[in-house]
Formats: C-alpha cells, sequence, structure tokens
C-alpha cells in the first residue's frame, strides 16, 4: 500500500482518521495525502460576477494552509512522508481527482455516526465517497489508539459481482494477516435454507486462494442489525461491505440498510465498490 488519501475538514472525527491512517503507515511505509477541500459558498465561486473578491478567496486559502500545516506536524506523523493538498472544488469532485492523480490505494474518512435524520461526517461527503469511489473506504468512527484489522467481518449474498471487490479486501486482509469470517445474514424476509447459503458461500471462496477464514450464517430481525449482532459477538476489528454507485448501497444491501449500518456500527467499516 503505497498512498493512504486522509481527506480532512479539521474536526475530530477527521483527526481520529488521521490516527489511524498514521498506524497503517507505519505499518506499512505508506505515504499519507492529507486532503482539505475548500469548498466556497457558491457565490464566492466567481469573483468575476460580483462573488467574494480575489483577495477574500486567497485569505480563505492562506488560512487553510496554515491549517493543515498544523495537522501536518503532529507528534503521531513523525517519520510518514505527509503530501499538503488544499484544494478548491466539491469535496466529492476534489477526492475523485486527487484520488486519480495520486493513483491512492485506501481512503480513511472520519464519522461521528448519527441518529435520526442526521448525516455522515464532514457534511454527507463521507457518505458521498463511500457510494462513489472505485477505491476502498475505510470509515472510522471513534478515536482508536491501537488499530487491529486481526478479525474482519464480510457480509454478502456471495453472488458473482461480489468477487471484485472481495479481492479488494484481500489486499488489506494481507497488510494485517487478518482472519475474514465471512458471514450471510438470513432474516424473515430475506430466509434462505442453510443448504442454499452454505454453497453459495463454499462456491464463491473456492475461487481465491484464501485459508485463515470462517463461514457462517447468522439469523436476526433485519441485515443491519444481523451484521452489528454478528460483529460484536465474535468482537471484529472492522467490517466489510460491498457498495454500488447506482443510488447508495446495493448488491443484498439495500440504500437505508447499509446507510445505517456505516452511519450506525461503531467498529469501523471497510467498502467496496461493486
Amino acid at each position: 500500500m503505497k498512498r493512504i488519501l486522509v481527506p480532512t475538514d479539521f474536526s475530530e472525527h477527521a483527526e481520529d482518521a488521521l490516527r489511524v491512517a498514521a498506524q497503517i503507515a507505519k505499518k506499512n511505509n505508506s505515504e499519507l495525502i492529507l486532503l482539505h477541500m475548500l469548498e466556497l459558498p457558491q457565490q464566492s465561486n466567481d469573483a468575476i460576477m460580483g462573488g467574494t473578491s480575489i483577495p477574500e478567496t486567497m485569505l480563505f486559502m492562506k488560512k487553510a494552509n496554515e491549517t493543515l500545516d498544523e495537522v501536518a506536524s503532529k507528534n503521531y506523523l513523525e517519520g510518514i512522508p505527509v503530501t499538503e493538498i488544499v484544494k478548491m472544488d466539491k469535496p466529492i469532485h476534489g477526492i475523485t481527482q486527487i484520488s486519480k492523480d495520486y493513483d491512492i490505494d485506501l481512503i480513511i474518512m472520519g464519522s461521528h455516526g448519527s441518529s435520526g435524520v442526521e448525516e455522515l461526517l464532514i457534511g454527507s461527503n463521507t457518505e458521498k465517497v463511500v457510494r462513489n469511489s472505485e477505491i476502498p473506504v475505510l470509515v472510522i468512527k471513534k478515536n482508536i489508539p491501537n488499530f487491529n484489522a486481526s478479525d474482519i467481518v464480510f457480509a454478502s449474498d456471495f453472488s458473482d459481482e461480489a468477487k471484485k471487490p472481495f479481492e479488494k479486501l484481500l489486499n488489506f486482509t494481507k497488510l494485517f494477516d487478518s482472519k475474514l469470517h465471512l458471514v450471510t445474514i438470513c432474516t424473515p424476509n430475506s430466509f434462505k435454507p442453510t443448504h442454499v447459503s452454505e454453497k453459495a458461500m463454499n462456491d464463491f471462496v473456492e475461487e481465491f486462494n484464501i485459508t485463515n477464514y470462517t463461514t457462517q450464517i447468522y439469523n436476526d430481525t433485519n441485515i443491519e442489525k444481523g451484521i452489528i449482532n454478528f460483529s460484536n459477538r465474535i468482537n471484529a476489528d472492522v467490517i466489510g461491505m460491498c457498495t454500488h454507485g447506482r443510488t447508495g448501497f446495493a448488491h443484498f444491501f439495500n440504500g437505508s440498510i447499509s446507510e445505517g449500518l456505516v452511519n450506525h456500527a461503531v467498529k469501523p467499516v471497510i467498502t467496496l465498490k461493486i
């Protein structure tokens, strides 16, 4: 893993993500790309057409660069190559472009989670990145002094379209010598006989050269609760899941279920686009 992108809005939750990124970078000799997206109000984007003046815009840029310098000088980043970028653009556009320009291997973002109608961290930008990123996104919910990924849950229906994102997850597991816990969540609304679920998982696994794994079928009232409860039961370190770029998260997840999972799970979640 050569480069890790960490978008930051200078919040506490973004720093939690940066701390985890620093631990992963030190473990793998990776470079950190520290990005702040400066999204000015719409009327400020066009100085010629009567918005904020160019001097004011430059002042915003100067302040953002100064604050990013302060973040990059944190003690826990010592010894890690850090590239600082302040980009004026809509966050999702800027993050996507920087990911391509710098050949990013992993994006790490913070989230405070939410309840009710609240959205994910950094406006709804974490949600948008998770939904659209071709690169795996690791979502961090709290400060983790000693990040570990020894046990990773991968919840899926184990259909063919899950194979490509699963390969990306395997690359992540190699960094930590992780044990994979493959699980099918069985609910009243998505019931499958045990022998059908077992065959799907076994056929899926046969296409990959993996040995450190388990397969499980877990019953619960709905998929989101099933993933969270199963992950808590085995004390997993990370939850892995597939996403789709159409209208939210897809696969055997629908939008509300998987957004709820990323939003409500306390554990880190790594998302992998189909």
